[in-house]
């Protein structure tokens, strides 16, 4: 699945090289994308994730891979198929593979993701 195909700011271009510092407010301040993801950097074999959102995402799951979601700033929903998490500022959450689920924020919110470095972020279905 493309992400030309949905209306989000993808980049999974890796924006920083090892022992560059990564200026993440610089990042959040400079963009005004409803739903911006860009790829910051890469470890070993994953990648880690700048997400500046507001409003939903679509339902879908990742068949081989899980997904880390940590809080810088805002609220974030994750709709599972029986229950949503809410986290807060600080807080993080792992979607394990398979499983069904919808991101989404009331308002602008920051996270880091943290998955592996072939993910598409728009999910295998």
């Amino acid at each position: 699945m493309s992400t030309d195909s949905f209306p989000y700011s993808t980049h999974l271009n890796v924006l920083y090289s090892f022992g560059e510092v990564i200026d993440v407010p610089a990042l959040v301040a400079a963009n005004g994308h409803p739903w911006y993801n860009q790829t910051l950097c890469q470890v070993d074999q994953s990648v880690v994730r700048l997400g500046i959102v507001q409003g939903e995402y679509h339902w879908h799951k990742h068949d081989a891979q899980d997904e880390f979601f940590y809080v810088v700033s805002g609220r974030f929903l994750i709709d599972l198929e029986d229950q949503v998490v809410d986290l807060a500022p600080g807080q993080a959450f792992v979607v394990h593979k398979g499983l069904l689920h919808r991101p989404r924020a009331p308002e602008k919110t920051v996270i880091l993701m943290v998955e592996a470095a072939g993910i598409v972020p728009t999910g295998d279905t």
